[in-house]
């Protein structure tokens, strides 16, 4: 920079600095005396001359950081039967309008917002450096109609998804046991994927009904044998804490993701293992414990509704309202907040603050303090 080009920028950044004390007005000193006071004179002096500086260039819009997208339209590119009983598709989605879509990590998941109105939670079960997003989806007859909603996407269709998010991280480590049960083997493979790339010693303990019932079986058949135990229940039978946590080493950490009896195995096992660090994730509702009888009076159509010890609130309204909001069932999503019009929640989540905990509970597991609470439903 020349001292030609240098004065310029001084001249104008002292223009600049005129500019701002232009209509500012100063307070006087503590003193009581006429001339502004000295400290705030200094003060405002300095910030001036730094918001010059920073003005003093053109704005290089590269260094910025993007824009968060807290809702995006992905489109279903491909659909593909994963088992032999037809169970479960493999989902394939890529972004509407073409961009790269976020990177994600083992243990991620998305956020589907259904045409129906219905919202529900899919771990990404891809690979990650891919420019689309995989779930499986295992169709539950019974279930709340979010499962059927997903079987009968047409490739084509866009959905509004929010993610990824990560409430089951992959920690890497020494040495893992990773324990899958059911369709909970989504969450887990991304992670065995990525122990094997990055030679991590580990063992996969993956359990089922049947083989007919089991995804990504063709893909672990060509993983090293002595790694894998594929049990089924209709050949092994139940399994029991040392048929899943056998392989746990000194130091090490489990994986474990399925149903709730499966994880409640490990859990209470746990302690008993060399291993030093558990992650879990359910895939279904926990069991409710320690319940007690409320009643749940819904504001709209004055309706009382008993709840038994051992349901949910939640599990309990949709017998008259099965149209009301939820997703994950287990306190996390946020779906089933309800508005408490009358009443003491006995919050069993972690979600809500706790503001918002006196006027608001998630109906999915938190229960009433009395006998009676009021819902704005």
């Amino acid at each position: 920079m020349t001292k030609r080009t240098l004065r310029s920028k001084l001249g104008a950044m002292a223009q600049m600095v005129d500019s701002f004390r232009a209509g500012r007005t100063i307070p006087k000193n503590l003193y009581g005396r006429d001339e502004p006071d000295q400290t705030v004179s200094l003060v405002t002096d300095a910030l001036d001359k730094w918001f010059a500086l920073l003005d003093g260039d053109d704005y290089d819009a590269s260094f910025a950081a993007p824009p968060v997208a807290r809702t995006r339209l992905l489109t279903l590119v491909a659909r593909e039967v994963l088992c032999v009983d037809e169970q479960v598709v493999q989902l394939t989605f890529s972004a509407a309008d073409g961009e790269v879509l976020p990177a994600w990590a083992p243990g991620m998941h998305l956020d589907f917002y259904l045409p129906s109105g219905r919202r529900r939670q899919y771990s990404l079960c891809g690979q990650p450096n891919a420019d689309s997003y995989s779930i499986a989806v295992r169709l539950v007859p019974d279930g709340g109609g979010g499962s059927r909603e997903m079987h009968d996407l047409q490739v084509g269709t866009e959905l509004a998804i929010r993610g990824p998010r990560n409430g089951f991280p992959f920690v890497q480590s020494e040495h893992a046991v990773f324990v899958a049960g059911g369709i909970g083997i989504t969450a887990i493979i991304p992670m065995v994927r990525r122990a094997r790339e990055t030679g991590m010693d580990w063992h996969l303990v993956y359990c089922g009904r049947s083989r007919e019932s089991m995804p990504f079986l063709d893909e672990i058949a060509g993983w090293d044998a002595d790694r894998v135990t594929v049990r089924t229940d209709d050949v092994d039978g139940m399994p029991s804490s040392m048929d899943l946590l056998g392989a746990a080493a000194p130091g090490g950490s489990v994986y474990v993701c399925g149903p709730p009896p499966m994880i409640d195995l490990v859990r209470a096992s746990f302690d008993s293992l060399p291993a030093t660090h558990l992650h879990f994730e359910r895939f279904s509702p926990p069991p409710v414990k320690n319940g007690a009888e409320f009643e749940v009076q819904l504001v709209d159509s004055g309706q009382i509704i008993a709840v038994a010890p051992d349901e949910t609130a939640l599990h309990a309204i949709r017998r008259l309202r099965p149209d009301v909001a939820y997703s994950c069932q287990q306190g996390f999503c946020g779906t089933c907040r309800v508005r408490v019009l009358s009443g003491t929640p006995q919050h069993r989540e972690n979600r809500l603050t706790a503001e918002e905990q006196e006027h608001e509970m998630l109906i999915c597991v938190s229960r009433s303090e009395g006998e009676r609470i009021v819902l704005d439903l």
